[in-house]
């Protein structure tokens, strides 16, 4: 089988693009983000964990702690024992609170809108930032690889397989391929096909809007 020219590969990624904004058009951030502050919090708090299961503690840490100022001020124990039902909520924890210390310390209380600034922030990376500039300050800055989408870019081969199991080289990928006006809604549409059709054990391809573009299609339905 002949290699896929890049312009090839391009043209579809921009029709991926264009199928999945037809199925879900814009698509709201899956977690409660009612500041840039609770943005990141809850950002940070989804590492392996499902965004449901964040939802379902973020009531209740943001009434205790709802501002920079507030969880700054508590101890990584008591943001622990909000957050218990989490995965790796101890490290969680640390970092909840010594983000809104750096937060207040060195950005005035307000979360920075830049992106070399906030991945100085404890536990936040590249794929934390990229959702909090683009959710909170409406920045696209590059897109957000998650589980998901990385899943889902290296079905399409959009990516090499030798970046498999590194998002942040996907994401680079991704970026070069894609014009940069349809980086905003990469994340949050990719997700929507993740969760209801691109099921990283059971896909459902005869059901995928994108069956007939997709290389891996063919072998994921047998």
């Amino acid at each position: 089988m002949p290699r896929e020219t890049n312009a090839a590969k391009r043209e579809r990624a921009i029709e991926t693009c264009r199928r999945l904004n037809e199925r879900y058009g814009p698509v709201e951030c899956f977690l409660d983000h009612a500041s840039p502050f609770r943005l990141v919090i809850s950002v940070l708090l989804s590492a392996q964990t499902t965004d449901a299961q964040v939802n379902k503690v973020t009531p209740a840490l943001f009434e205790r702690w709802p501002t920079p100022e507030a969880m700054a001020g508590a101890t990584a124990a008591e943001v622990a024992e909000v957050i218990k039902s989490l995965g790796f909520y101890k490290t969680k924890a640390k970092h909840c609170v010594e983000a809104a210390q750096m937060i207040v310390a060195d950005y005035g209380g307000e979360v920075p809108a830049d992106m070399k600034e906030l991945v100085k922030l404890p536990g936040v990376g590249r794929k934390t930032a990229n959702i909090v500039l683009n959710v909170a300050f409406g920045i696209v800055d590059g897109i957000a690889v998650d589980t998901h989408v990385n899943r889902i870019a290296h079905r399409l081969k959009l990516s090499p397989k030798t970046h498999e199991k590194e998002p942040l080289k996907t994401e680079q990928d991704l970026l070069k391929i894609l014009p940069r006006e349809y980086w905003n809604d990469v994340n949050h549409q990719w997700i929507m096909l993740g969760r209801e059709i691109c099921d990283a054990r059971k896909p459902l391809c005869g059901e995928c809007p994108l069956a007939d573009i997709c290389p891996s299609a063919g072998a994921l339905a047998k």
